[in-house]
């Protein structure tokens, strides 16, 4: 039992640290934000940090029943995990610091398309894991929108 508790607790720490460091590294260029016309839908900038909280403690959920479920073992569905926290990671700072908008749309399409990889990945090992990053999947197909309409308002 502890073994699980260790391993939750750990898989959670890294995801809500990696989304926390990428917050961190871009606060201080997040005011881009209010500066920037923005399409119809998008949310104040409070609900962003509030959302991938969320996000990331549910990433680091299922990726700890993965790990559980495949024995304690690492395995290529959980390579494609940490390769899209990478590049969930690098999302904010090519948009926030960078402020190169198209080129932060391109990285997020790169980013959804191992989100879906990895929710095919995780089914296989286990179901609920999969089902767990459906918000995830619908939220970055949601950012991918506000990046778009973003960009082309702001061009």
């Amino acid at each position: 039992m502890l073994k699980k508790v260790i391993t939750y607790a750990v898989s959670i720490a890294v995801a809500v640290g990696v989304g926390s460091l990428s917050a961190l590294l871009t606060s201080g260029s997040m005011d881009i934000y209010s500066t920037l016309k923005t399409p119809p839908l998008s949310p104040p900038s409070v609900v962003f940090p509030i959302v991938w909280t969320i996000l990331f403690t549910l990433m680091g959920i299922s990726a700890a029943r993965v790990f559980i479920a495949n024995e304690y073992k690492w395995n290529n569905t959980l390579t494609v995990y940490a390769v899209q926290l990478a590049v969930n990671f690098l999302w904010s700072i090519i948009f926030f610091n960078i402020r190169a908008l198209l080129i932060a749309f391109l990285w997020l399409i790169l980013l959804w398309v191992l989100i879906i990889i990895m929710i095919k990945g995780f089914y296989k090992y286990d179901k609920p894991a999969a089902y767990l990053q459906i918000p995830y999947l619908l939220w970055v197909t949601f950012a991918g929108y506000l990046n778009i309409g973003i960009y082309w308002l702001n061009r």
